[in-house]
């Protein structure tokens, strides 16, 4: 492990993600049980990019192995209004009333939320720590923010092992999302 680095991103360069960010949605895809085929149009341009270049503010951690990108973390910070919480095109709604979008009912908004939104590290690069590294520098540039009082992850449908990482550092299951195609996991920042 002495040629892995763990690089944050500062010059904007998130290209460099692009690669594991499909493999990310390819695993969440062939792990899904619940409208797997909802994947087909997500990708690093529909996803990340997207995400990145809307919210306030937003971290990218990369982990190189030789300098080549083995793994990397994307956080985001937005400001959540009613309108954030409507139901986005390719969300598999099952029932209209039900899944309202991505906030349960306690959350009172408008507000600044923090968001884990991937995590993701190549086979041969798990159970190595780095997964527990990208994880807390992550969280600590959430709760880094004095106006964020919420941080979600939202964990998609069969990655169990997601989940439970993620509720063993300290999340707690908030509800599930789009009929149980994402599971929410939360935690009020320090």
């Amino acid at each position: 492990m002495s040629s892995i680095t763990i690089e944050m991103v500062n010059n904007g360069n998130i290209e460099q993600c692009r690669e594991l960010c499909n493999e990310l949605m390819a695993f969440q895809q062939s792990a899904a049980t619940i409208a797997p085929e909802t994947f087909d149009i997500m990708n690093f341009d529909t996803r990340m990019k997207r995400s990145y270049e809307s919210s306030l503010d937003s971290q990218v951690i990369v982990v190189k192995d030789a300098g080549i990108p083995v793994g990397y973390a994307f956080s985001t910070i937005d400001y959540v209004d009613a309108s954030k919480n409507s139901i986005p095109e390719w969300a598999p709604v099952q029932d209209p009333e039900r899944d309202k979008g991505f906030y349960p009912e306690w959350v009172r908004l408008p507000q600044k939320i923090g968001c884990l939104s991937n995590l993701y590290l190549r086979d041969g690069y798990r159970d190595k720590g780095l997964g527990s590294k990208l994880f807390e520098m992550s969280v600590e540039w959430l709760e880094s923010f004095n106006d964020v009082h919420l941080i979600f992850i939202y964990v998609s449908n069969g990655n169990d092992t997601a989940l439970d990482f993620y509720l063993s550092r300290g999340f707690t299951y908030s509800h599930d999302v789009f009929g149980g195609f994402i599971k929410a996991v939360y935690k009020k920042a320090d």
